[in-house]
């Protein structure tokens, strides 16, 4: 039996709405962050505008409770970039997560004459329990055990190893300080856990929320490399399809998968939104010609609004002294109607980020 093609736009579709990006969901936000598995969080306000942007109520308090409450933990992760993540998830899932995220600390181990991986953890975690630790602190400390251990890419790795998350305020709206560091197991009062079904867990719950998706679209989400095995187990339970070019495509037999003509309101992406970083394949979202602009080389991410479903451009805000300026750059020329339905998102963004506020501007800069 030939295997149904997807076209591009039906793929746009199904992600969008798997996302809540069709339409805002009614869920709590501990509910959409569970369900999108994690949300990346490098800037402490993104997570809260990628919960924005989907949910039908969101008010800033609601994440910011779940992260005092230890219901959401701030740290590193999937790709081993910070996240958002449920405590529930994060005990799951870092412990099928580790051998990738620590990488590098193994092979500073294996060419380090006289290195004691064990000795050096217990020793780190001696260190970091006497109180919480900034990363400034964590790497002078390795490096005064063990030279050369300070080193960035290192030091990352060890923090991985150990477990360690973000405390608040960090992670918090508006944080920019330097965060202070505790292992997850201490500050929950609750062990990682080594569940036999975690990695077919881990497949599903992508599935489900950016799905359909290729081999290596799901090993680009988690940073985990060598998962055909264990996505070819789980093929009995999965329907395949194919992309445009060929590639074969993995998804959960009751997910949507909505026709290539649904409408699609305008919305607005936080920097460093997830669903741009989780495909081999981004053309589902955003063209290639705009990666330069969009993934810039010092690692930054800009935030990016959406226009019939693809991303169609940037945006920023910008503070004056009497007045904050919603600033909207598009990649290309937009009709009357769409700047009008994005000068109306955009409203509603601004009165949110600004509790309510009317003191600001909305300006098109149309660059082109």
């Amino acid at each position: 039996m030939t295997e149904r093609v997807l076209t591009l736009r039906e793929l746009n579709r199904a992600t969008l709405a798997r996302q809540f990006l069709l339409e805002r969901t009614d869920r709590s936000p501990l509910e959409v962050i569970k369900w999108l598995v994690a949300l990346q969080g490098q800037v402490s306000n993104a997570p809260y505008i990628g919960l924005w942007t989907r949910l039908q109520a969101f008010q800033g308090a609601d994440l910011t409770g779940l992260l005092e409450n230890k219901q959401v933990l701030r740290a590193s992760s999937l790709r081993g970039t910070l996240h958002v993540i449920a405590a529930d998830d994060y005990l799951l899932f870092h412990p099928l997560l580790k051998p990738a995220l620590t990488r590098n600390l193994y092979l500073f181990a294996r060419r380090t004459d006289g290195f004691d991986l064990d000795r050096f953890i217990v020793e780190m975690q001696a260190y970091i329990r006497e109180q919480p630790r900034t990363a400034v602190e964590l790497r002078a400390k390795m490096e005064e055990l063990y030279p050369g251990m300070g080193r960035q890419q290192i030091a990352d790795s060890v923090r991985m190893q150990m477990a360690l998350i973000q405390l608040p305020p960090a992670g918090i709206w508006g944080f920019t300080g330097k965060p202070a560091h505790m292992e997850a197991a201490i500050w929950l009062d609750r062990p990682l856990l080594n569940a036999d079904s975690a990695l077919a867990r881990l497949i599903q719950r992508y599935l489900a929320a950016f799905g359909p998706a290729s081999v290596k679209d799901i090993q680009q989400w988690s940073g985990i490399t060598g998962m055909r095995q264990a996505i070819e187990a789980l093929r009995p339970e999965l329907l395949t399809f194919r992309d445009e070019q060929g590639r074969e495509l993995f998804d959960l037999p009751d997910a949507p998968r909505p026709s290539s003509d649904t409408p699609v309101p305008v919305r607005f992406l936080p920097e460093f939104e997830n669903m741009l970083f989780s495909y081999e394949e981004r053309g589902r979202i955003v063209d290639r010609a705009y990666y330069p602009t969009i993934f810039t080389q010092n690692g930054l991410n800009c935030a990016t609004f959406l226009v019939d479903g693809f991303v169609a451009g940037t945006w920023k805000i910008e503070r004056g002294s009497t007045s904050t300026t919603l600033v909207i750059q598009p990649f290309n020329p937009l009709t009357s109607d769409v700047q009008t339905e994005l000068q109306t998102e955009g409203e509603r963004l601004m009165h949110w980020l600004l509790d309510g506020a009317d003191m600001y501007d909305i300006r098109f800069v149309m660059d082109i």
